[in-house]
């Protein structure tokens, strides 16, 4: 519980911060860039986190690695992180980040779960029915589930959109009974 508070608060305060200088869209690039290259790379991803490295040392590796090639508020925002240890949260806060501005272009966010990764094409069909229903603009994390046979599952504003296998064979019985 207590990540989650951290990923919103510094979720919120990089949007305040980008919203009040306009670079929202920069900034959410920038950041998006930030968790490939730190996600591609384990150890980077450890170096960051573990509290064995002193702040200064890991600032000045941060500095050397982006100086020039993300801008001085992205910068700012990651000696934050590390003076907060919590470098380790980037991932989620660009997560947060990134919901704040889609609520605020008025996106409703969701999540679908389907039995293998949608395509771009697929997502964009399910945001534009789900948009239909809700009378919303709509933006899906597709997540895959495992334990579907098939079809999807949607969990948006508190609902649940059962497209599922399992649901409708859950509704066969129902009738048949």
């Amino acid at each position: 519980m207590a990540e989650l508070t951290v990923d919103i608060t510094y979720g919120q305060a990089l949007y305040s911060a980008a919203a009040d200088l306009d670079k929202t869209e920069e900034m959410l690039a920038e950041g998006k860039e930030l968790v490939k290259i730190i996600g591609d790379i384990s150890e980077f991803k450890e170096f960051l986190s573990t509290p064995i490295i002193a702040a200064g040392k890991k600032k000045e590796s941060i500095r050397k690695i982006f100086e020039g090639k993300v801008s001085q508020e992205m910068l700012n925002f990651m000696y934050v992180l590390i003076d907060k240890s919590r470098a380790g949260h980037f991932e989620r806060i660009i997560k947060q980040f990134e919901k704040l501005i889609d609520e605020n272009k008025g996106f409703s966010l969701g999540t679908i779960f389907s039995i293998k990764p949608l395509s771009d094409g697929q997502l964009e069909s399910f945001e534009k029915e789900t948009g239909k229903l809700l009378r919303k603009q709509v933006r899906l994390e597709n997540k895959v589930d495992k334990n579907l046979i098939g079809g999807v599952r949607i969990f948006i504003e508190g609902k649940v959109i059962d497209a599922s296998i399992q649901r409708k064979l859950m509704n066969l019985r129902e009738n048949l009974n």
